[in-house]
C-alpha cells in the first residue's frame, strides 16, 4: 500500500521563491521602496532571480525530497501566524522571556530541510547576484516585495494553526479569520498530497476515536492495520511518521482527494472534508481533475501568500540573516 518514490518536486519552487523573497530586497538595487507585491518586483534589479533560486532549490529537492513538503508546511506556519513575513525564521534570543515562533511547541516538528531551503539559495544568491543578475531571463509568476516582520512570539502560534482533529466548523472559522474561504481551505488542504505526519497527530483515530475506545469507523481497514503496525497505542517511537498520501507520497498530484473518497485520509481533518456535505463536492471535483486542482492550488497559495504582508519600516525590516531580528 505504501509506495515511495525518489522523484524530486520542482513545482515547490513556485512556493519557495515566494517565501525566500522576504529577505532578498536588501541586496537588490532598489532605492525606492515599493509597497505592493508583484511578480516582477525584481524585473530591473535582478530579472533572473527566480531562475537562479530555482537552480539551487531543485538540486536540494533531489538530494532531500522531504524538503518539498517541509517547505510548504513552513510557508503555511509562517502565513497563519502574524502573516507572510518570515517571522517563523527568527531564532529566540538567549535569556528572553518570550520564545520566538520557531520554538513554539507546534513548530518543533518543522523539518530543518525547510529552513535550509530558505538559507541555502539566499546565501548563494547574495554571493552571485552582482555577477549574474544583470542578464535577462524568464521568471515564475510569484508576487514579491515583502518585508520581514518584526514580531515573532511562540505564544501566538497554537491559536493560529489548525488542530489535527479539528472539525470542519473549526477549520472554517480559522481560515475565514485569515480572509480565506471554504474553497481555499479545501484546496490548500491538498498540500497533503505530499509530506508526512507524526503518529501523535492521528493515533487517537486508531485506538480511541472520540473516547469510544474503538478506531475511527471512517478509516479503511487496510490503512488502519498498516498504521497500527507503525504506531502502537502506547510506547511507540515518537519519530515514526506516516505519509499523508499513502499512494503517491512524493508526487504532487491530486491523489490526496481520491484517498479521501477511499477512506484513506490520514488526519481526522483530512477525512472530515469528504464526510462533510459542504466540502464533499469540491473534494470529488478535485479528485477527478488534476489540472483543475493545480490551477486552483496556485491561486489559493497566492491568496494565502498575501496574508498580513508587511510593508514599510513601521511594520517591517529587511534582514540579511533571516534568523536574527534587527531590533
Amino acid at each position: 500500500m505504501y509506495s515511495f518514490s525518489s522523484t524530486p518536486f520542482p513545482a515547490l519552487i513556485f512556493f519557495l521563491v515566494s517565501l525566500a523573497s522576504h529577505s532578498l530586497a536588501n541586496a537588490a538595487t532598489n532605492n525606492k521602496p515599493k509597497y505592493q507585491l508583484s511578480v516582477d518586483f525584481y524585473a530591473k534589479s535582478c530579472p533572473q532571480i527566480d531562475q537562479l533560486i530555482a537552480s539551487v532549490t531543485s538540486q536540494q529537492f533531489k538530494e532531500a525530497p522531504i524538503s518539498g513538503p517541509a517547505t510548504i508546511r513552513l510557508f503555511f506556519h509562517d502565513c497563519f501566524v502574524e502573516g507572510c513575513d518570515g517571522s517563523v525564521l527568527i531564532s529566540s534570543k538567549p535569556g528572553s522571556r518570550e520564545l520566538a515562533e520557531k520554538d513554539a511547541e507546534d513548530n518543533k516538528e518543522l523539518a530543518m530541510e525547510a529552513f535550509e531551503s530558505i538559507k541555502r539559495p539566499k546565501h548563494w544568491w547574495r554571493a552571485s547576484a552582482l555577477e549574474l543578475c544583470p542578464v535577462g531571463g524568464p521568471y515564475y509568476q510569484v508576487k514579491k516585495g515583502r518585508w520581514d516582520g518584526k514580531l515573532s512570539m511562540a505564544s501566538r502560534v497554537q491559536s493560529n494553526l489548525p488542530r489535527a482533529n479539528a472539525t470542519v466548523d473549526e477549520l472554517l472559522k480559522l481560515f475565514n479569520s485569515k480572509g480565506l474561504t471554504l474553497e481555499d481551505m479545501v484546496i490548500l488542504s491538498g498540500a497533503h498530497t505530499i509530506g508526512f505526519a507524526h503518529c501523535k497527530h492521528f493515533v487517537s483515530r486508531l485506538y480511541d476515536y472520540k473516547g469510544t475506545r474503538q478506531p475511527d469507523p471512517s478509516i479503511d481497514p487496510r490503512l488502519l492495520k498498516a498504521l497500527k503496525m507503525s504506531c502502537p497505542h502506547y510506547g511507540g517511537n515518537t519519530d515514526i511518521v506516516a505519509p499523508f498520501d499513502v499512494t503517491t507520497p512524493f508526487a504532487f498530484d491530486n491523489a490526496y482527494y481520491g484517498n479521501l473518497e477511499a477512506k484513506m485520509g490520514l488526519l481526522a481533518t483530512d477525512q472530515a472534508l469528504f464526510l462533510d456535505p459542504r466540502t464533499k463536492g469540491l473534494v470529488q471535483t478535485m479528485a477527478k481533475d488534476k489540472q483543475k486542482f493545480f490551477q486552483a492550488f496556485a491561486v489559493a497559495m497566492d491568496k494565502m501568500g498575501s496574508i498580513g504582508v508587511k510593508r514599510g519600516k513601521r511594520h517591517g525590516e529587511k534582514r540579511k540573516d533571516c534568523s536574527i531580528h534587527l531590533g
